[in-house]
C-alpha cells in the first residue's frame, strides 16, 4: 500500500537495511577495542574517547533519522548504504589514524562521507531540522584538518589533539548555537528496538573479537577458562539489560510518556546513558582480548583495571538508564545495588594482579549475578510501580 504524496511512513519496526547499518558501526566500535587493547594508556584512552565522540554523534542522528522516516525508497536505501560505506571507510582506517597521515586522511575523508549522506538524507525529510548539517560538515573538515596538520613523525601533535577537541565540541555544543525548527516525533517500539538489537551486536561483536584473539594462541585448558569466564561475564552484563530492564517494560515507559516529552527522554535514555554502556562493553572486550592469551595467573594492572573498569561503566550507563525511564525501581535506592557492584568491579582490580586474572573475571561475573538474584524489584512493570518517566 503506498503513502500519499508528503506522508511521511512512520516506522513500528527495525527494517533489515538498519540492522546492517548497525553491523557496520560496531565494526569501528571493535577497531576501537583493538586500538585500546594495544595501548592501555592515558592517551590511548583519550584517543579512543574522541573517536567514539563523533562517531557516536553521528550514529544517533542516523537513528533518530530512520525513527522518523522507514528507508523504504531505493534513494533513500542508496544513500544508507554509502553512509555505510563511510562507517566502514574509518573502521579500517581507527588502527593507526593517529599515526599515519594516510589513514588520518581516510578517516576523516570517511567520516565527511558519513556526514554528507546524513545531511542529504534530512534534506528528504526536512529542511528545517537540518540545519544543524553546517556544524556536522564543520567537524568532519576539522577531522581532516587534523589529518593534515596535527600529525608529526608518527605521532599526533598538540594542535592534532586540539583539533579533535574542537571537532567533537562543534557537535556537541550545536544544540546550544542553533533551534531547529522542526520537532521529532519519537516511536517508541522502533527507538527501543533499534537501540536494544545495538546493545546485542556490540557483544557479540565483542565476544567474537575475544574468540579471534584467542584463536592465535594454542588451546589450553586455562585458555578455555578464560574464554568461557569472559562469555559468561558478558552474559550477566546482557542479562542486567535484557533480564531486568527489558525491552518490553522500557517500551512501555517510553510510550507512556508525554509525546511532546519523548524526545527529551529518547535522548537521555538512549543516547547520553549509552555512551558509558558501550565503552563499558569496548574497555571490557579490550581488557579480556589483552588477557586472553597469558598463560600466567596474573595480568599487569592496565589489563585488570580494563576489566574491572569496564563493568563499572556499563553499570553506571545501565543506572542511567534505567533512571531516565523510571523503571527497576524508584528512585536512586532502587539503583543502589548497581551502584555497589560498580563500584565493586573496580575494587576487585587488585586480584587479577596480585593473584589471577581467572578469579577477577569470576568475581566480576558473581558481582553482577548477585545483583541480578535480587531482581530490584525487576519483576514489576513502571506502571506497576507507579512511576511515570518525566
Amino acid at each position: 500500500m503506498t503513502s500519499p504524496a508528503g506522508a511521511e511512513e512512520q516506522p513500528s519496526r527495525v527494517s533489515t537495511l538498519e540492522l546492517f547499518f548497525d553491523l557496520v558501526f560496531v565494526f569501528t566500535i571493535t577497531q576501537l577495542t583493538a586500538s585500546l587493547a594495544g595501548d592501555l594508556t592515558v592517551g590511548g584512552a583519550l584517543r579512543v574517547l574522541l573517536v567514539f565522540g563523533v562517531l557516536w554523534w553521528m550514529y544517533g542522528g542516523y537513528a533518530w533519522l530512520t525513527n522518523a522516516r522507514t528507508p523504504s525508497v531505493l534513494p533513500e536505501r542508496l544513500l544508507l548504504l554509502l553512509g555505510m560505506a563511510g562507517f566502514l571507510a574509518v573502521g579500517l582506517a581507527i588502527p593507526h589514524a593517529f599515526g599515519r597521515r594516510g589513514e588520518a586522511l581516510a578517516l576523516g575523508l570517511g567520516y565527511l562521507l558519513v556526514v554528507l549522506v546524513h545531511a542529504a538524507l534530512y534534506l528528504r525529510r526536512t529542511r528545517n531540522i537540518a540545519r544543524v548539517a553546517p556544524f556536522n560538515v564543520a567537524s568532519a573538515l576539522l577531522v581532516i584538518a587534523a589529518a593534515l596538520f596535527g600529525i608529526s613523525g608518527k605521532h599526533e601533535n598538540a594542535l592534532g589533539y586540539a583539533l579533535w577537541v574542537l571537532a567533537l565540541a562543534t557537535q556537541a555544543l550545536s544544540p546550544l548555537v542553533i533551534r531547529a525548527g522542526g520537532r521529532f516525533s519519537i516511536q517508541p517500539s522502533h527507538i527501543v528496538e533499534r537501540h536494544g538489537a545495538l546493545i546485542i551486536v556490540a557483544f557479540g561483536e565483542s565476544v567474537a573479537d575475544v574468540g579471534v584473539g584467542a584463536a592465535e594462541h594454542p588451546v589450553t585448558f586455562a585458555l578455555v577458562v578464560q574464554a568461557t569466564l569472559g562469555l559468561a561475564l558478558a552474559a550477566v552484563l546482557w542479562w542486567a539489560y535484557f533480564g531486568v530492564a527489558d525491552d518490553d517494560r522500557a517500551e512501555e515507559a517510553m510510550t507512556t510518556a508525554d509525546p511532546v516529552g519523548r524526545p527529551g527522554l529518547a535522548l537521555k535514555a538512549y543516547f547520553y546513558s549509552y555512551i558509558p554502556m558501550l565503552l563499558g562493553i569496548l574497555t571490557l572486550a579490550a581488557g579480556v582480548k589483552r588477557v586472553i592469551g597469558e598463560s600466567g595467573s596474573t595480568a599487569h594492572y592496565p589489563a585488570c583495571l580494563a576489566l574491572g573498569g569496564g563493568v563499572a561503566l556499563y553499570l553506571a550507563g545501565d543506572i542511567a538508564f534505567r533512571r531516565s525511564l523510571g523503571i527497576g525501581g524508584a528512585g536512586w535506592r532502587g539503583q543502589l545495588p548497581r551502584a555497589i557492584a560498580a563500584v565493586a568491579a573496580l575494587a576487585v582490580t587488585p586480584v587479577g594482579v596480585t593473584l589471577n586474572v581467572a578469579a577477577e573475571i569470576a568475581l566480576l561475573t558473581a558481582i553482577v549475578a548477585l545483583v541480578l538474584a535480587g531482581r530490584n524489584g525487576g519483576g514489576q512493570s513502571s506502571r506497576e510501580q507507579g512511576v511515570v518517566p518525566r
